[in-house]
Parts: structure tokens; C-alpha cells; sequence
């Protein structure tokens, strides 16, 4: 009987020897790896809603298991109607077991539960090989009780890597599980 691996443990024995192998690394620190995962949410449109704000948070808390912090504008934007220091969106870092925990989840459980789901589009991989993925309702994670809900909001999904390029995250990201759709046709 075969054992079902973590994302982290495929990571360590899938992932890193075929990079090895495919990108030629000698050393096996090389190998790119994921730093951290950001989840950001902004409220724009609802800044003075607090009650909305404060559910935002309480969900993010739900899902990522530590405490949202409230992101504020650095400069004005008229075109936006933002002022410096307002508050505009609301974000979690995750790094370390809680970032693996949370992308078993994600991969496993909360992207295939996404409706009409067809693959995360290969665009959503920048030229430093990070990922960003927007998910558009935030009831596909499990952790979230679907009676309580009042208000569905959308989130970001920021997967950032110490990959020098697009192709070396396009084999971490596939490695690892996710599901990339092919690469557009031009």
C-alpha cells in the first residue's frame, strides 16, 4: 500500500531530485522552494463598512489560522479616491508549516471544490516564477461554514518562490500538484 505524501514531503522526495535532474543543479539548495504565501483581500469599495471588514478578517483568521493585518495606501490616488493611509485591503503571510498546511489544503480540497474549475491559467506564473492565483469566492475552503456566510468576497492567492524564472516555477508549481493549465498557443 502506497502512502499518500504531504505536499511539503513530495517536495522533498519528488520535486527536488527531478529539478536536479531537469535544470542541472548541482547542489541540491539550488533548487528553487517556496518562501512564503500571501492572502490578500481588498476592501475598497467597503471601507467604511466595519462590521463587512471585521467578517473579512474573522474568515482570513478561519483559513489561515493567524491574525489578518489591515493594509493601508502608501500615496493618494485621486483616479481611486484614495487618500495615504487609508486602509484598502486586509492580507495574511504564511510561512513555514502553517504555509504547507494551508497549500495541502488548497490544492487538494479547495481548488477542486472551485465551480466550473478548470485549471489555474498558465499566466497566473510571472517571469520570477511566483504564482498568483484569484479565487473568486472564498466558500471553497472547507474551514468556512457556508450558513454564516453574509457577504462573499473574492481573495488572492500569492505563492512566492526563490525561482530565477518562469520555467523553473512552471516545474515546481506541476511538481508540487497544482493544476496549470498548458501554456496559451500564439
Amino acid at each position: 500500500m502506497t502512502k499518500i505524501l504531504s505536499t511539503k514531503e513530495r517536495y522533498q522526495v519528488q520535486v527536488v531530485p527531478a529539478m536536479m535532474e531537469a535544470f542541472q543543479y548541482t547542489n541540491q539548495m539550488a533548487v528553487p522552494k517556496i518562501q512564503k504565501i500571501v492572502l490578500n483581500v481588498g476592501i475598497g469599495k467597503i471601507q467604511k463598512e466595519t462590521e463587512r471588514i471585521e467578517e473579512i478578517m474573522n474568515v482570513l483568521r478561519q483559513i489561515s489560522g493567524q491574525n489578518p493585518v489591515k493594509t493601508k495606501s502608501r500615496k493618494a490616488i485621486s483616479g481611486f479616491k484614495i487618500r495615504e493611509g487609508l486602509e484598502i485591503g486586509v492580507k495574511v503571510t504564511l510561512r513555514g508549516k502553517r504555509m504547507w498546511d494551508f497549500l495541502d489544503r488548497l490544492i487538494n480540497v479547495a481548488l477542486p471544490r472551485t465551480r466550473d474549475f478548470q485549471g489555474i491559467p498558465f499566466s497566473g506564473i510571472d517571469q520570477g516564477g511566483c504564482l498568483n492565483i484569484g479565487i473568486k469566492e472564498h466558500t471553497i475552503f472547507p474551514e468556512v461554514v457556508l450558513e454564516r456566510v453574509k457577504n462573499i468576497f473574492s481573495l488572492q492567492v500569492n505563492v512566492v518562490t526563490n525561482a530565477k524564472s518562469q520555467a523553473e516555477g512552471e516545474v515546481l508549481f506541476r511538481g508540487l500538484g497544482f493544476p496549470i493549465r498548458q501554456r496559451d498557443k500564439k
